[in-house]
């Protein structure tokens, strides 16, 4: 698995990057065609990490019920974040895959919930979630420099 966590932490480095290289104001916009703007797919990833790996192990999720209410599937930003709450989704690009590698090693994943992708595939097991959810960052880095491009 230390492949699988190396290489979401080289995509949050690239999500970072957009965060650093990007004003607040190209973070919030939608361009014309668009659904939801950079700063809501960076949130949508960490949300989705969260569901995917801790949620449905039973575990209590890093983030907040609030936070994953705002970034779940099937959401769309509803305001333009301050650069306070920029910040704040910065600093979970790190720290929520730091713990979750912290956990994976303690083996706190013992039990999980089957769940169905919207590509078809059954997780079965936190190893299989890991993975899908570098498929899923990776769609999500590729809209981002899709918005990056309409700005």
């Amino acid at each position: 698995m230390d492949y699988s966590f190396d290489i979401t932490l080289k995509n949050r480095k690239l999500l970072k990057s957009f965060i650093e290289n990007l004003s607040l104001k190209e973070l919030n916009k939608i361009p014309e065609g668009f659904n939801n703007n950079i700063i809501w797919n960076i949130a949508h990833t960490i949300v989705t990490q969260q569901l995917l790996v801790y949620k449905l192990s039973g575990l209590p999720m890093i983030v907040s019920d609030e936070l994953v209410d705002s970034y779940r599937k099937g959401t769309k930003p509803e305001k333009d974040l301050s650069q306070a709450e920029v910040d704040f989704v910065k600093g979970l690009l790190f720290s929520t895959i730091e713990k979750t590698e912290e956990d994976y090693k303690n083996k706190v994943f013992q039990t999980y919930n089957q769940y169905t992708v919207t590509t078809k595939s059954t997780l079965s097991n936190v190893e299989e979630a890991i993975e899908f959810n570098n498929f899923h960052e990776g769609i999500h880095l590729g809209y981002i420099l899709a918005l990056r491009k309409s700005l």
